[in-house]
């Protein structure tokens, strides 16, 4: 790029920015939500103004987010199986090699913190880390659903209500717990038992993490004087950071938790008494 190109851009760059400054100074500050912020704020966290109608009964937009985040996630595995992995080659194309980096990734995650009964941990912690990521994502596309009210709302993340958090940490804890099973039987279960803080813990971290996200964008929204340019960057960033950061701890703690309770007892050794010989 030549030097005239360079000062091309950054006339336009100026205008864009004198514009936005503009629009800024000669907007009102009293907002564009007809809400208050403190109603604003209490319905991002417990979700009990604007109900959305789904099958007749009045539920909370997180849980549409979750039934569609779930639906997303099924047809692209249904079409990646029917469509492209029986056109995967020996020489890997971008798509396959992203796939099988992302496949190789958990498998290797599951095996390296779980050495032992590891045959399922890989899919398990690739679902869940898919899960977290795409419902996270989602906030992202803005994708409107109408209240019960008769105005729209953006849809929340699955997992920034707090149903649905439990229910992830609840669901992590039950394969938790089936390592136990399975590696020592009904002495499992009270090996996992005494982590009986795991699901609460791993619920309301996957919980706090993506309201506070949730939050500070609802309040840079909300007011006009800072609704230019400043919620497009903290949007994508608070949402990918989040994204990223909650699919990788998520998975690693239950790939820790799983080798913990699922490695085998070490078998005690007997030691034999040596008795003194007297001279």
């Amino acid at each position: 790029m030549d030097k005239k190109q360079k000062k091309t851009m950054l006339i336009i760059f100026g205008v864009i920015a004198a514009v936005l400054l503009a629009g800024i100074f000669l907007t009102s500050g009293n907002g564009g939500e007809e809400e208050s912020v403190q109603v604003v704020m209490r319905d991002a966290v417990l979700h009990d103004v604007n109900k959305v109608n789904f099958l007749g009964m009045e539920v909370n937009p997180g849980l549409v987010a979750g039934f569609v985040t779930s639906g997303i996630l099924i047809i692209a595995a249904i079409l990646i199986r029917i469509f492209v992995i029986p056109k995967f080659t020996m020489v890997p194309g971008k798509f396959q090699m992203v796939l099988e980096t992302l496949v190789g990734y958990f498998t290797n995650l599951g095996k390296t913190n779980s050495p032992h009964l590891n045959r399922l941990m890989g899919g398990y912690i690739f679902a869940a880390g898919a899960y977290i990521f795409t419902g996270t994502m989602l906030e992202l596309f803005g994708i409107q659903v109408v209240t019960t009210g008769g105005h729209s709302v953006s849809m929340p993340a699955p997992l920034s209500d707090i149903n649905g958090a439990i229910m992830m940490g609840c669901t992590s804890y039950l394969f938790i717990l089936t390592g136990g099973i399975a590696a020592h039987g009904l002495k499992g279960i009270l090996k996992t038992l005494k982590e009986f803080s795991l699901p609460i813990s791993m619920s309301f971290r996957l919980f706090g993490a993506l309201l506070s996200g949730a939050l500070v964008t609802e309040l840079v929204y909300y007011y006009t004087a800072l609704s230019y340019v400043v919620p497009v960057i903290v949007g994508v960033l608070f949402t990918c950071l989040h994204a990223l950061i909650q699919a990788y701890v998520l998975t690693m703690l239950v790939s820790i938790f799983y080798g913990e309770v699922s490695e085998p007892d070490v078998p005690k050794l007997k030691t034999k008494k040596v008795k003194a010989v007297k001279a």
